[in-house]
């Protein structure tokens, strides 16, 4: 399951079993016309748990902060305090890359991706990189 949203406070790090995991929230907001044509828009919130020592993108994961997030998903059903049905969406993160916050007005933070693999990406920031690159292959 992939999910692309803003968190909706700062991450928490725990250990657990001597092992790291990083939890956080993400609204996940989708706009769509109903049976009258009307715009509505539908939020979803998914816990995420990050299982990994590369903690430092901890620091990142902020309230506001858009991510990417993919990882195995889990729905557990409960009972409401009125005993009515609820079901929440956990998500075990196998990578997450940061996508923007909300203070950054070209939607770039530097690119920093984190994932289980052994080959982390990341990019270089775009303040970085020099302003004319004249030999594009297109």
């Amino acid at each position: 399951m992939q999910v692309i949203g803003r968190l909706g406070k700062d991450c928490v790090v725990n250990t657990v079993n001597g092992k790291n995991v990083i939890n956080f929230s993400v609204a996940h907001s989708e706009k769509f016309k109903d049976s009258q044509g009307t715009l509505q828009e539908r939020t979803i919130w998914v816990e995420c748990a990050y299982w990994t020592d590369r903690t430092a993108i901890a620091q990142y994961l902020t309230k506001g902060t858009q991510v990417f997030a993919e990882g195995n998903p889990d729905v557990k059903a409960y009972s409401r305090q009125d005993n009515s049905p609820g079901a929440s969406i956990t998500l075990r993160v196998r990578e997450v890359q940061l996508l923007g916050s909300k203070n950054d007005s070209t939607g770039n933070t530097g690119g920093y991706s984190a994932g289980n693999n052994a080959a982390t990406n990341s990019t270089v920031p775009s303040n970085e990189m020099s302003e004319a690159v004249d030999d594009l292959p297109f």
